[in-house]
């Protein structure tokens, strides 16, 4: 076996806060070796990002500290170096994609700038040299122009040319590990499998060891050889992915993978995980999954259970798999769940058209010289026709900047369209003025991508929801408003007593719940859900996936659906059009579009996508008492 570039042992990193001490990392090992690929995987909270800053050495002091076990980098024991040493390390011998490229990236300096930057001081090259390999790390990572867009700053470019440049970066000194934090979070299937190819070039050429964090599941099985499921600072399961995949032992691990949308899983409700992780100052003293496991026990919130290994390489950290606690009276079962996903249909009957988008055009002028003279246009949306039936979704999918958001924002009106029509229960929205579509504007809302950024940090939630009820049905009192709230906040999966807090008092999937109480609040029959779950964990994704389901299996709401992520589609999408350049290049029904696409395009995505062999699914049991 080759020898481990980085081992972890216990490795505990702590922070201090006015709560208490948070243990975001307690007790970690894993090993990763000479052009191996481990991946870390679990819910936001769990400590993956900490674990990664505390190998690049970057916990944030003084509050955060490394509170005991050992780092050790190529046979050496990183954590009590010296800062200059430190420095030395980090960039160069340690490399880490991280998973916000926009904080990541200095506004003030192009982004050619900042990867040469990297190269010079960590390889010693010239200028010139370092804007050649700049250059050529742009291109590897399928930048267009990269010569040009060596001159460029951060706020110029789209999310997903932002994390193809620090992924330049972060490759550039072709470094001997390489953290890769939720590296293709926010990227189109295409670009991610061109990202993943890259790196794995760089395992193959350059012996690079690869520490990969991420929520999707379905790369890690194809990507990783070992898996380290993390659970509130701890590993719950640690294995071969391959051997985890086909035989998951943790009922975390269960849930997480049952979680996953895909075809199969259509007409089912996904697995979810009740409740959230526990904040690191107030674990359980036992296990500290105990409170939302499936299979808790009497004695597992007081008993901290062992990482046994059940398997050659495959250690789980769980009561059920220690015989010793078995015998115990302790083991007798709290909470027994179903092992069953239950059935989420939603009639398939005649459905009338709501909606009809024909030849939509939107095109942003593009203006020069001092008297600011239009001198062309970007065609963002190129002459689309879409159908939207009653009670149905339409996923509307493509590469980033092929205008899926623009057409999205055109058809509810928040961007008015250059030319065409949009019927919407008989009406011709792009011929009604402003005042003509105040009372149309309750039935077409729209779910944002980013939910912190939809949501005002000075509003309470109450403020928030009411704010669009006050506008849209000035003719609720008082009472009716706060009766509503509370309605649509139970429906959503959230207190009435949560409509007194402010958005940042919630977690991400929490706030998207916010925003989607917020558009359910004006009784809506049509809405826009732009890339509404793209950026959250595989466990909130599936709650979220759930409750649009269940949502228009009662209301009969109506969705266009836009996002990259074509998995979400094959389990919530009744029909799929697919966008390339501001057109659609196919659009038909969901089995169509999947089992015997047309286009060119189409065939190119589909087979970016990241599978999972639909025969493991059968093997994820839920694990019962031996």
């Amino acid at each position: 076996m080759p020898e481990p570039v980085i081992e972890i042992k216990d490795l505990k990193t702590y922070f201090k806060t006015p709560k208490g001490v948070s243990k975001a990392v307690d007790g970690v090992s894993f090993s990763i070796p000479k052009g191996g690929t481990f991946a870390l995987v679990g819910e936001s909270g769990c400590g993956k990002s900490v674990t990664a800053l505390s190998i690049i050495q970057l916990v944030p002091e003084p509050a955060g500290y490394i509170a005991g076990g050992e780092i050790i980098l190529n046979g050496k024991d990183i954590i009590h170096l010296s800062e200059r040493e430190k420095r030395e390390i980090r960039g160069n011998k340690v490399s880490m994609i991280f998973q916000e490229p926009m904080t990541s990236l200095n506004p003030v300096f192009t982004v050619g700038g900042q990867t040469a930057e990297t190269i010079m001081l960590h390889q010693g090259k010239t200028k010139a040299e370092a804007k050649a390999a700049a250059i050529e790390m742009f291109e590897k990572v399928g930048l267009p122009g990269p010569a040009e867009l060596f001159y460029e700053y951060p706020h110029r470019l789209s999310g997903g040319m932002r994390q193809r440049v620090m992924i330049a970066i972060a490759l550039a000194c072709r470094p001997d590990l390489l953290i890769a934090d939720e590296p293709t979070t926010a990227l189109d299937v295409t670009i991610q499998d061109q990202i993943i190819k890259l790196i794995k070039e760089l395992k193959e050429s350059m012996g690079t060891a690869v520490l990969l964090i991420t929520h999707n599941l379905a790369l890690v099985y194809q990507n990783a050889e070992t898996v380290g499921v993390m659970y509130a600072g701890k590993l719950a399961e640690l294995a071969p992915a391959k051997a985890l995949f086909r035989n998951p032992m943790h009922p975390y691990t269960v849930k997480l993978l049952r979680s996953i949308p895909g075809q199969e899983k259509r007409g089912k409700a996904l697995d979810t995980i009740t409740g959230t992780v526990p904040p690191a100052t107030s674990y359980p003293v036992g296990c500290h999954f105990s409170g939302r496991c499936p299979r808790e026990m009497e004695g597992c919130a007081a008993i901290e259970p062992l990482l046994i290994e059940r398997a050659k390489g495959h250690f789980v950290s769980c009561h059920l798999h220690d015989p010793d606690f078995m015998d115990k009276p302790y083991s007798r079962p709290l909470r027994h769940e179903p092992d069953v996903m239950p059935p989420l249909s939603i009639p398939h009957d005649k459905r009338e058209t709501l909606l009809e988008v024909k030849n939509l055009k939107t095109y942003y002028p593009i203006r020069k010289g001092l008297l600011k003279r239009v001198t062309g246009h970007v065609k963002a949306v190129d002459g689309i026709d879409l159908t939207v039936k009653k009670g149905s979704t339409l996923a509307l999918v493509g590469e980033s900047g092929c205008g899926k958001t623009t057409a999205g924002k055109s058809i509810i009106q928040l961007i008015r369209p250059t030319s065409g029509e949009i019927i919407f229960k008989g009406n011709d929205l792009t011929r009604i003025d402003e005042k003509g579509l105040k009372p149309l504007r309750s039935l077409m809302q729209i779910i944002f991508q980013d939910p912190y950024s939809s949501l005002n940090p000075r509003l309470t939630v109450k403020d928030t929801i009411e704010e669009g009820i006050r506008a849209l049905k000035p003719g609720m009192d008082k009472t009716a408003r706060l009766k509503k709230i509370t309605e649509v906040l139970e429906r959503v999966g959230l207190t009435p007593e949560m409509m007194w807090r402010y958005p940042h008092e919630f977690s991400g999937g929490q706030r998207q719940r916010i925003g989607i109480a917020r558009a359910l609040a004006v009784d809506p029959e049509f809405m826009v859900c732009d890339e509404a779950v793209s950026a959250l964990d595989v466990s909130v994704q599936a709650q979220i996936l759930n409750l649009l389901k269940s949502i228009q299996r009662d209301f009969g709401l109506s969705f266009l659906f836009i996002t990259h992520d074509l998995a979400v589609v094959e389990y919530i999408a009744d029909e799929v059009a697919v966008m390339y350049g501001g057109k659609i290049v196919e659009l038909g029904t969901t089995e169509e579009i999947f089992s015997s696409p047309r286009h060119d395009y189409t065939k190119k995505l589909l087979s970016a996508i990241p599978r999972l062999d639909p025969g493991l699914i059968s093997a994820w049991r839920l694990p019962d008492r031996s």
